[in-house]
C-alpha cells in the first residue's frame, strides 16, 4: 500500500560502521517509497537551532519600512524580503510573507550569462536593527550546506552509487545554497475569500531541501501515490527532507520526487513559520549532460524495487507533473532557475527581466488558447507545472 506516514531517520547512525548498513537500507526505503523523511541528530545543537528561529520570527516583527528597505524587486538576484501574497504557485496566490537568503557571493562581472545575477551578495536587514541576523544565517547556511553535501553522499551509497556521484554538480566550497524564512498567517487574518493555501501543490526543484519547522503548526502535507495527501507535523529536533525534480532525474526515476503543498493555520490559531534550506546545484550545468550522462546508471535490481512501489500502487497519481527537463528554451539549471524564478516573482521581472516575462506571458496565453480557453491577458501568473521553493 501508498505511505501513511513520513519516516524517521537517525544521521548519527550513519555515521557509526555497524549502524551504517541498516541506515543506508532505511534510507533506500524513504527514497524509492515516499521521496520525504524526517532527519534527526544532524549535528546541530538544539541551541543553535532555536536561535535561529528566535531570529527568524523576530524579522517579521521589525517596522514595515526597514522590510522594504531589502525587498526583493530592489535587486535581480531574486534575494530579499517578499511581502504578504507576492507569490503564485499552481495558479493561485500563496498567502504566505518571506525573505529570501543565500550563501554570499559577490555581484558578478558584466560579462557573465545573465543567470550569473542568482549569484549576488544578500540584502540583510539593517544591523542596528537586527544585529544578530546576518551571523546567525550566515552560520546556519555554510553548516547546512555540509550537513546537504554529506547527506547527498548517502544517498548515492544507499541506491548503490559511488558516494562521489552527485560531486560533478557542485561548486565545491563555492555553492551556492539557498533559505527562505516564512510566515504563514493564519485564515482568520487574511480576510473572507482568500482560501487556505499557504504554498500550492509543488514539487522541489533541484537534489534536496531540509526544512525546519519553526512553531508547532500543522500545515505542511505530502502527496502519496494514491494522491491522498498525508500530514508532516513538526517534530522536535528533526529536519524534514524533500526529494527534488533533479534527484529523480539523476537516478532515473529511482529517488521520488513528492507533491507537497502548505495549508494556513486556521483562524486563530496564529501564524505558521518554517525555515526551509535548499541544496545548490552548479548552475553551469546542461541539461543535455543531465539527460545523456548523469551519474551514472543506477543498479537494475535497485530500479526494480521502485517499478514494484508503482506496480503495488496501481501507478502514481499526482496533482504536479514532472518538470524537470530539457528540451525548452533553457540550455542550462542556471536558465531554467532565473526563468522559473521571474515566473514566480513578476514584479521582479517586469524591472530586471522584461523581455524573459514578455516571452512567459506570451507562452502563457498559448498555452490557454491551446487548451480551449478564451484568450486573456496573463498578468502575475505561473504555470501550474512549474518548480517552486517553498515548505
Amino acid at each position: 500500500m501508498s505511505f501513511t506516514s513520513i519516516p524517521i531517520l537517525d544521521l548519527a547512525l550513519a555515521k557509526d560502521p555497524n549502524t551504517k548498513p541498516q541506515f543506508l537500507a532505511d534510507l533506500r526505503h524513504a527514497l524509492i517509497e515516499v521521496g520525504f523523511l524526517y532527519l534527526k541528530n544532524v549535528g546541530i545543537p538544539d541551541e543553535f537551532f532555536k536561535e535561529v528561529i528566535r531570529e527568524g520570527k523576530a524579522f517579521f516583527d521589525i517596522p514595515e519600512e526597514e522590510k522594504l528597505k531589502i525587498e526583493m524587486k530592489n535587486a535581480p538576484s531574486f534575494l530579499g524580503y517578499s511581502r504578504l501574497s507576492a507569490e503564485v504557485t499552481a495558479g493561485a496566490i500563496d498567502h504566505r510573507e518571506q525573505i529570501d537568503l543565500s550563501t554570499d557571493h559577490p555581484i558578478p562581472d558584466k560579462s557573465a550569462p545573465r543567470y550569473y545575477n542568482l549569484l549576488a551578495p544578500n540584502q540583510w536587514p539593517s544591523p542596528e536593527v537586527m544585529p544578530n541576523f546576518r551571523p546567525v544565517f550566515t552560520e546556519y547556511m555554510k553548516r547546512m550546506g555540509d550537513i546537504s553535501l554529506y547527506f547527498t553522499s548517502l544517498i548515492a551509497e544507499a541506491i548503490e552509487l559511488p558516494s562521489t556521484a552527485f560531486d560533478k554538480y557542485f561548486d565545491g566550497k563555492d555553492q551556492q545554497h539557498k533559505l527562505k524564512i516564512v510566515k504563514y498567517p493564519d485564515v482568520g487574518t487574511l480576510g473572507e475569500g482568500k482560501g487556505n493555501q499557504g504554498v500550492g501543490p509543488h514539487k522541489d526543484s533541484m537534489l534536496s531541501s531540509y526544512l525546519l519547522q519553526a512553531s508547532h503548526h500543522k500545515g505542511l502535507q505530502v502527496q502519496n501515490t494514491k494522491g491522498e495527501w498525508i500530514d508532516c507535523p513538526p517534530i522536535d529536533g528533526t529536519l524534514v527532507v524533500a526529494i527534488g525534480q533533479g534527484l529523480e532525474a539523476l537516478t532515473q526515476g529511482v529517488c521520488a520526487s513528492t507533491t507537497h503543498r502548505v495549508l494556513s493555520p486556521a483562524a486563530g490559531a496564529g501564524a505558521r513559520f518554517s525555515i526551509p534550506f535548499f541544496q545548490g546545484v552548479r548552475g553551469d550545468t546542461e541539461f543535455e549532460d543531465l539527460e545523456k550522462v548523469g551519474v551514472g546508471q543506477v543498479p537494475e535490481h535497485v530500479k526494480d524495487q521502485r517499478r514494484k512501489v508503482l506496480e503495488r500502487n496501481g501507478g502514481r497519481l499526482d496533482d504536479v507533473e514532472f518538470t524537470f527537463r530539457g528540451g525548452g528554451v533553457a540550455k542550462t539549471l542556471g536558465e531554467a532557475t532565473l526563468r522559473n524564478r521571474v515566473k514566480s516573482h513578476p514584479d521582479v521581472g517586469e524591472r530586471w527581466y522584461p523581455d524573459i516575462l514578455a516571452e512567459i506571458r506570451e507562452e502563457q496565453a498559448k498555452a490557454t488558447v491551446a487548451d480551449g480557453q478564451a484568450p486573456k491577458e496573463v498578468v502575475n501568473t505561473a504555470p501550474v507545472s512549474k518548480a517552486v521553493e517553498a515548505h
